[in-house]
């Protein structure tokens, strides 16, 4: 026999799910917000320019010709032309697919190692989440790009280790978060409950503490997607990143600052780039914001 009464929710009232039409007026207030929809807009243009690289890049994005170099934006090339001759337009196009690329790898591994820290520091407490926290606060305790250039810099500059680098940044944001929903769910009512007719921890962790920390997560992670591509370009920028002649936009606009002067397009297209994406995350971030957290549905 369950110990559970019949009548008894399966989540308490503040992890109730959202009713259809809470879901379909949320996702209306999304859309009518001007910066919500534009930030949508925004990364939906990314992930088509992204995936149809090929066929919008005119040139060869590593092709050099030197009889082409320095040209200004023109009909030919519609971003100029960089000091190797190569089609701007044509790198910046490839390149959108190294931010996706860095974002989605950087989201899934930090996501993942701060969940799951939180989840059993929150869960457990005692002398484990006292070490997995102090260890959270050696981390905070330095800022993140310095951070992250130092483990970039000790590991070597190319992608996979640069992208490593920002992912042992990243996490302790999402260790914090999830450890806080653990910490308040982890005595509830349905918790004692689970527990109480023999589930297992991981599968009380799983099936009733994890959903709780699943909202605010997917909230963190779209807003940290903008700090995420900033980090990659600041890395880029000094050269612990994607090596050349991979087009990545950090390394763009550091090529491009010794001809800032006379020759503005070559740092100054990829720069506007990024600062439109890194607006996009964030205003897309808000929108889903909107949509997941109970108390804006109100």
């Amino acid at each position: 026999m369950s110990v559970v009464p019949r009548n008894w929710p399966a989540r308490t009232g503040d992890h109730r799910r959202a009713q259809p039409g809470e879901t379909r007026r949320a996702l209306r207030r999304w859309l009518r917000s001007p910066l919500s929809a534009g930030g949508t807009a925004v990364i939906l243009l990314l992930l088509l320019v992204a995936l149809l690289a090929p066929a919008l890049a005119p040139y060869d994005p590593i092709a050099q010709d030197f009889a082409r170099k320095l040209q200004p934006p023109s009909p030919q090339h519609l971003f100029g032309t960089d000091q190797f001759g190569r089609d701007i337009f044509s790198r910046v196009v490839w390149g959108a697919r190294l931010v996706l690329l860095i974002v989605a790898i950087v989201s899934l591994l930090a996501g993942t190692i701060g969940t799951t820290l939180g989840l059993v520091a929150g869960y457990f407490g005692g002398w484990l989440d006292e070490v997995l926290m102090r260890l959270t606060d050696m981390f905070l305790a330095f800022p993140s790009l310095i951070l992250a250039m130092a483990f970039a810099a000790a590991l070597g500059p190319s992608l996979p280790n640069m992208i490593f680098a920002i992912a042992l940044v990243d996490w302790t944001v999402y260790a914090r978060l999830a450890r806080a929903e653990a910490l308040r769910t982890r005595n509830l009512e349905y918790v004692e409950a689970a527990r109480g007719i023999g589930a297992s921890d991981r599968r009380v962790m799983g099936r009733h503490v994890l959903p709780n920390c699943l909202s605010p997560i997917i909230v963190r992670l779209t807003l940290r997607m903008g700090t995420i591509v900033l980090t990659a370009a600041a890395l880029g920028f000094l050269g612990l990143g994607a090596q050349p002649p991979s087009p990545e936009w950090g390394a763009m606009v550091s090529d491009g600052r010794s001809y800032l002067q006379d020759q503005w397009w070559l740092a100054t297209l990829p720069g506007l780039c990024i600062a439109l994406v890194v607006l996009g995350f964030n205003l897309l971030g808000d929108g889903i914001r909107d949509v997941l957290d109970p108390r804006l549905r109100r």
